[in-house]
This record gives C-alpha cells, sequence and structure tokens, in this order.
C-alpha cells in the first residue's frame, strides 16, 4: 500500500483527541515525537498490519476530532490516517460522506435547525430566518438547515452541537427563535428535554406491550427496570437455548419493523446456521426516515429492554460481539444507552459470563455522523468498518457475509425490543395479536397536523382513522403520509385502510417504518414534494447512475413545475414517471427504488399539480 501524507501537522487539541481514543503512537511513523532512536521509524511503516485491522476505528476517530474540535483539518485527518494506516485520500472520503463533519473551518458551535417535514409544516422556514437574523454572521454560530431530526412530535426541531472536552449539546423542540439561540450560545444552561414518555400520549395505559414501561420505570435503573419484569425473557432464552428461542420466534411471526417486513426467525435462523466465525449482530438505531421517532423513544424511555434485547438475540444466533449502530442526533439515546450498558456490564449482564451462563456477549455503540442511506444495512456495515456508507451489491446476503466479512444479523430497535414479550408470554399468545400475517403490536410515529403527536402502539389490523382518531385529527385534513419520505400518500377519504402490511399493500401504498404524517389543507402540497424531492437528491450515496441522476432530475422537474398545473406541467410529469420507474427498477439500494413513491403517489391519488 502506498500511502501519501501532506505536510500538515495536528494541533495539540487534535492529536490529544486522536490519543484519547487510540492510546499513545509508538513510533514516529504513527506520529510520536521524532529524536535520534526513533529517526529510522520514517523509513518504513512499522506494525501495519495490526493498525489496518483497526480501520473500524477511523468513524470514531472522526467523532473524536469533531466533537473536540468542531471540524477536521488536513493535520488531524493525516494524523489520525498514520494511526491505522489508512490512506488520507480514502479518509477523505470517508469525512466528506457525513452530514455532521466539515473538513473546512467553522465555528465550534454548530445549530442543525430541521427543515424536514413535520418541521417544515409547523413553521421551520420562519425559524430559520429568524434565527439566522438574530445570530448574524459574527455570532460564532454556524447554522445548518438539514434533515429530520428525529423530533418530529415536537416539531420545529434545532439541535445544537458544541465541540471541546465534553462536547456539549442542547435539543430545543418545540423551538423558538429564542430558545434556539440560548441553545447555541449556552448549551449548558438550555432548558432541560422534556422526558421521553411526553412523547407516548398512552404512557401509563393498560394494554401496552413494547411502550409499558416508558413513564413507568426510571430508565437510568437497573433495580427498576428488573422489578417490572427485566431479564426475565433472558432467562427464559437460556432454558431454551439457541435454538428454541429461534423456534419461539419463527412462530410468533414477528418480522422486521424496519419497512422490509422479511421474517425475523428465518434470518436468526440463516445466521446461526453458518459455519463461518465469529457471528455478528447488528442493531440499526439510525432511524432517519423523515418522521421516524420510534427507536428514539425506546431507548430514551427504556434502554435496558434494547440491551436485553440484543443479548438474545446474540445468544440465539450464535454472536459474542453486538454492534448499536446510532444516530449522531440523537444525544439523549447515547447518554442513556451508555449508561445502561456500563451498568449491565458491572452486574453481570454483560460481558465474558452473562447470568452465570457461560456465554460471553457484550455491546458497543457505534455513532452514525448523518447519512440516511447508512439505515440501509450493507451501508451500515461499510460504515461500521470505515468505509465510505455504499450499499453492497447482493448476493452475499449479510447472513452469509456481513459486517467484516463474517455471518452477520441486522435488526433495528423495535424488531428486537419485540422479542421480549415473546419470550415471556410466548409464540402462540403473541401470534394471536394482529392478523394472520401481521402478528404482534406495531409502534406508530404520529406528526403534522393533530392535537397529540407522539409514538402509538397499536396491534397490526387497527384502522388509519383510528390510529388518527387516538392523535387528535384537525379539520380540513387533506393527506396522511405512510411510511415517510419513502412511503405513499393517501386521501383523507380513505382512512379505513388496514394498518397492515398486506393491507397496506393492497391499498397501492405502504406501512414502512410505521410513519405517518398528517397534512392539512393549510400545508402546500407542492413544497413538500419539493422537500421530498430535495432530500432524496442530498441523501443519495452517488454510488449507482439511477439514482445519483435520478434525484437530481427529479427535483428539477419538480421546482419547474412548483407554480404550474394542467397541461403546463403535463410534460415535467411524464418526464417524472419515466425517471421514477427508471430509479425503481435499476438503483442498487432502497433509497433509489423508492424516492419516486411519495411523488407519484402525490399526482396519481391526490392530483397533485392538476
Amino acid at each position: 500500500m502506498d500511502l501519501h501524507f501532506g505536510d500538515s501537522k495536528p494541533t495539540d487539541e487534535e492529536r490529544a483527541a486522536v490519543d484519547a481514543l487510540l492510546g499513545p503512537p509508538e513510533s514516529s511513523w504513527e506520529g510520536a515525537a521524532r529524536d535520534e532512536m526513533r529517526a529510522a521509524d520514517l523509513r518504513w511503516a512499522r506494525g501495519g498490519r495490526a493498525a489496518r485491522d483497526r480501520r473500524d476505528l477511523l468513524l470514531p476517530g472522526l467523532h473524536a476530532i469533531n466533537d473536540r474540535v468542531g471540524w477536521i483539518s488536513d493535520g488531524a485527518l493525516d494524523y489520525l490516517c498514520r494511526r491505522l494506516t489508512v490512506p488520507p485520500a480514502e479518509a477523505y472520503g470517508v469525512a466528506t460522506f457525513y452530514a455532521l463533519f466539515s473538513v473546512r473551518p467553522r465555528p465550534a458551535t454548530v445549530l442543525h435547525v430541521c427543515t424536514d417535514l413535520a418541521c417544515a409544516a409547523a413553521g421551520a422556514p420562519e425559524l430559520c430566518a429568524g434565527i439566522e437574523e438574530r445570530l448574524g454572521p459574527g455570532s460564532g454560530v454556524s447554522v445548518q438547515r438539514g434533515p429530520c431530526l428525529g423530533l418530529c412530535e415536537r416539531a420545529p426541531a434545532a439541535l445544537a452541537i458544541r465541540a471541546g472536552d465534553p462536547v456539549r449539546t442542547a435539543v430545543s423542540a418545540p423551538a423558538t427563535v429564542a430558545e434556539a439561540v440560548l441553545a447555541a450560545s449556552a448549551p449548558d444552561s438550555a432548558p432541560e428535554e422534556p422526558p421521553a414518555a411526553l412523547a407516548v400520549p398512552q404512557a401509563g395505559q393498560d394494554g401496552l406491550m413494547l411502550l409499558h414501561r416508558v413513564g413507568v420505570v426510571d430508565p437510568a435503573s437497573l433495580d427498576d427496570y428488573r422489578a417490572h419484569g427485566g431479564y426475565t425473557a433472558l432467562r427464559r432464552a437460556f432454558a431454551l437455548g439457541p435454538a428454541g428461542v429461534i423456534r419461539e420466534v419463527t412462530d410468533s411471526g414477528l418480522v422486521g419493523r424496519g419497512g422490509a417486513a422479511f421474517p425475523t426467525g428465518r434470518k436468526w435462523q440463516a445466521t446461526a446456521s453458518q459455519p463461518d466465525h465469529p457471528h455478528y449482530l447488528v442493531c440499526n438505531a439510525d432511524e432517519s426516515e423523515p418522521g421516524t421517532f420510534k427507536d428514539r423513544v425506546l431507548m430514551e424511555g427504556d434502554p435496558y429492554a434494547l440491551v436485553e434485547a440484543m443479548t438474545i438475540a446474540g445468544y440465539a444466533t450464535g454472536a459474542h460481539q453486538g454492534y448499536l449502530y446510532l444516530r449522531g442526533e440523537y444525544p439523549r439515546a447515547l447518554h442513556r444507552l451508555e449508561h445502561a450498558i456500563g451498568q449491565a456490564r458491572a452486574r453481570g449482564l454483560l460481558g465474558d459470563d452473562v447470568l452465570g451462563q457461560g456465554y460471553a456477549f457484550d455491546i458497543e455503540i457505534r455513532r452514525g455522523a448523518g447519512a440516511y442511506i447508512c439505515g440501509e444495512e450493507t451501508a451500515l456495515f461499510n460504515s461500521i468498518e470505515g468505509y465510505r456508507g455504499e450499499p453492497r451489491s447482493k448476493p452475499p446476503f449479510p447472513v452469509e457475509k456481513g459486517l467484516f466479512g463474517k455471518p452477520t444479523v441486522e435488526n433495528n430497535v423495535e424488531t428486537l425490543v419485540n422479542v421480549l414479550p415473546i419470550l415471556t408470554m410466548g409464540a402462540p399468545a403473541y401470534a394471536a395479536i394482529g392478523t394472520g400475517r401481521s402478528t404482534g403490536p406495531k409502534l406508530y410515529c404520529v406528526s403534522g397536523t393533530v392535537e397529540r403527536p407522539g409514538v402509538y402502539e397499536l396491534p397490526f389490523g387497527a384502522t388509519l382513522g383510528e390510529l388518527l382518531a387516538l392523535a387528535g385529527v384537525r379539520d380540513g385534513l387533506r393527506a396522511v403520509l405512510l411510511g415517510g419520505a419513502a412511503g405513499g400518500f393517501v386521501r383523507a377519504d380513505e382512512l379505513d385502510i388496514p394498518l397492515t402490511f398486506e393491507g397496506t399493500r393492497e391499498a397501492g401504498t405502504t406501512l414502512g417504518s410505521g410513519v405517518v404524517m398528517a397534512f392539512d389543507d393549510t400545508v402546500p402540497l407542492p413544497r413538500l414534494l419539493l422537500r421530498i424531492a430535495e432530500f432524496f437528491r442530498d441523501e443519495s450515496c452517488g454510488q449507482c447512475v439511477p439514482c445519483r441522476v435520478g434525484t437530481v432530475r427529479q427535483e428539477e422537474a419538480l421546482h419547474r413545475i412548483a407554480e404550474r398545473t394542467g397541461a403546463a406541467a403535463a410534460g415535467d410529469i411524464a418526464l417524472l414517471r419515466e425517471v421514477g420507474r427508471a430509479m425503481r427498477d435499476a438503483s442498487i439500494c432502497g433509497l433509489g427504488q423508492t424516492a419516486w413513491n411519495a411523488v407519484e403517489s402525490a399526482i396519481d391519488r391526490l392530483g397533485a399539480y392538476e
């Protein structure tokens, strides 16, 4: 490997940030101070193979620099690359892939203001204009308009990040100009976020299965979690054995809750049966779909449930190491999970001998850095491994060659947490909930023009109208977006659609990850469609031509017809259909394949641009 390093040097702060993660350098090649004894070190690389085996620390290293300084300089990048024996050109490609990083100088404080669908409907454009006017050019704060922050129930939302040791964050939601400016200028003085239970209008009600502890237990207390049924499922898992756990999950009918709806038991069985070792477990907590925030609420309100569920999944599939890939925009979830994992490890619920059963399992958190595409499982693997988060071609499938080329099972937070009631109540009882083909409870993220936005738990089979009645739909409802930006619109007279995978499919739409966004007639539909197109253009990884070019062409056409209707827009609508078909048929992953869905449904079902 030919490594070309520049002449830029890291500052003391940048060096300290990297060394805190990797330990002090051992040679001049790695960046240690030069002296006569070490002068010869620079003639050749030493320990290159061992350093390259740590390439997966590239993303944590970039986070360490960005957290400490606020941006990633050439000198800092070169120093990190020396420590890991990574070509700087490749590391630059990784650093520039993520929205939360910057390779150009910027202030230590960055205020991210969401301009996505729910926040746009709640006045985000006016909020951004007010913040930018109040702060002005010399404020020492960089204001960045960006995609969904996962705070849709409290729209509009802003997230302030101030670099330093330690990095400080503050969330303002629902944000006003004054509160957002306070969060950016004095994050330590900003008001504390409301408890996660406020995002669950049903909190404390009887009959909840996935949300029954949110608002009831102290999310920081392991003892409180265990007093409310915690670790009962793991004990039953050890009594059943790995094969018995997989059989229970299979018999329950549980399917993935991230949108693909693949049978979870089949995925676990396929991974467990692979002769190649080690096996890995990956929890996908990078929910970046606009309008999605259910996983955030689970992690903030019931973090030990996810730790227990990951342990069960690891045990069933023969994995001894789990990775929790967490959205970089979720600072409170990060703190809650770090605490929960530390407490579980200290109490023998993680580590070399879980519950004295001779099974070793541990969890490591890996932070994302603002890339919607990393919600795709193979892009997520590449991100963890220290590469650009671009999807891989399949086959081979992750159950055969996933993370680090080894058999890997990947599930999102909601899917994993469903395993706990399956084991405590038994597969037959769980399968009796919902419908024959969509079993169990489902979480829905309801936002937009409703009285009580938040996360709702209902059994599969409830109708869209029943869900919106719980949320308090307002008069003048015009449309409902199901499945988020990658989903589809339905009309206000279609609220009898059953919320099941098969029911939404028969209705010509999708359930997706459970996003339900209501819009009344005060929300300009063409602006929403244009924002969706902007989102996909910005989030496309650019790897394949249909998506890279198609998302740009889609946005261009929507810009042209934003103020036109009828015959004047007919040519561009025809172009949109052609581009949409090409993206759906030829894109390498779900991002490009679904980028046209919402626009198509708005044209065909809602009569947009007529």
